[in-house]
């Protein structure tokens, strides 16, 4: 058995000049991927990072792995392509709410279908920071931007639920202010065999600054985040002394102590439960804590697997195929 070389940070790190605004949170979530990649026992050679267009969609070539820039909206067409052409591939694919809901939703939303073994990671800052500020498919109602100058009318995607829906066999949340988390969540899903799905909270603050800071700024998150953890009850707050009850029809935000409700009377997260991480996709400030951590994580046939065993069976039963003789197969013509 070879073992697996010893990595450290810096291994990671490309010799390109990172060339985002100062202060944004892509340098936080660069960080912690460039960490995580340490601790995954996965071989340099065998990590791909890939990416569409967008501030986010420079990542591969701040990381010292394999990588390719594509093109907009389009990365998982390439993901899958890879993990194809070799299944043994630890595939990153990186996006944004903009370059991965909006032209390519439809990508984004067949690979978790399909359940590839990738990992994505979306940014979300709630506009498009790369071209200078119009609204996305994330961004609140009423926003005004340079694209809607008197308030986007649009209603906002809900990244769980349209994931959630389309059929991720895994998707989690985490903040770009807590690099600890954030590592956590990496790796986690790197371990999960189909795809994986992250939504990260980053601030763009040119654009859309502090969008996020109810539930991202460390003198408030306790209180407003809900941390998930599997088999155990959903407490939060600074005190540890909230957490959500299911109220007979809804959940309901509660005091432990208050009305006779304990500890033992909240609901337990199961990232196994559809039900629960539909609820979860629900869950918005200031009415409910934001949910950070694994909302769901199921096992389902991979995508890749059922292709090569279907080729290895066809294989078995019609031979090896020649694709000179498909090309001159059937009616053909001379083109002069």
């Amino acid at each position: 058995m070879t073992e697996m070389p010893t990595y450290k940070k810096k291994d990671f790190v490309s010799d390109q000049e990172v060339k985002w605004c100062p202060g944004c949170g892509d340098y936080a979530i660069l960080s912690s991927v460039q960490l995580a990649m340490t601790k995954i026992g996965k071989e340099k050679k065998d990590i791909v990072f890939v990416s569409g267009i967008g501030c986010s969609s420079r990542f591969p070539y701040y990381m010292d792995t394999y990588g390719m820039h594509t093109i907009h909206g389009r990365a998982p067409g390439f993901a899958t392509g890879l993990k194809l052409a070799n299944p043994n591939l630890e595939v990153w694919l990186v996006t944004g709410d903009g370059d991965g809901l909006s032209i390519g939703g439809n990508h984004l939303i067949h690979i978790l279908r399909r359940n590839v073994n990738v990992n994505i990671i979306l940014f979300n800052n709630e506009i498009y920071g790369l071209t200078k500020g119009q609204y996305s498919p994330t961004s609140e109602p009423g926003l005004v931007t340079k694209s809607s100058p008197y308030g986007s009318i649009d209603r906002s995607f809900s990244i769980a639920s349209l994931a959630i829906g389309a059929g991720s066999t895994f998707f989690a949340k985490t903040i770009d202010t807590d690099p600890k988390h954030m590592m956590e969540v990496f790796q986690a899903a790197s371990e999960h065999n189909g795809t994986s799905m992250i939504e990260v909270y980053q601030n763009c603050l040119i654009f859309n600054d502090k969008i996020h800071d109810a539930y991202t700024n460390r003198m408030k998150r306790d209180d407003t985040t809900l941390r998930l953890k599997h088999g155990e009850p959903m407490i939060f707050g600074k005190e540890k002394n909230k957490g959500i009850h299911w109220g007979g029809d809804k959940p309901e935000v509660v005091t432990i102590g208050e009305n006779k409700i304990s500890e033992s009377d909240l609901m337990v997260h199961d990232e196994k439960d559809i039900f629960k991480a539909h609820m979860y996709s629900a869950f918005h400030h200031p009415e409910f804590p934001v949910p950070l951590g694994v909302l769901r994580k199921v096992e389902r046939p991979v995508y890749e697997e059922g292709v090569i065993h279907q080729i290895n069976q066809v294989t078995e039963k019609k031979g090896k195929g020649d694709i000179s003789k498909l090309l001159k197969s059937g009616e053909t013509w001379e083109v002069k």
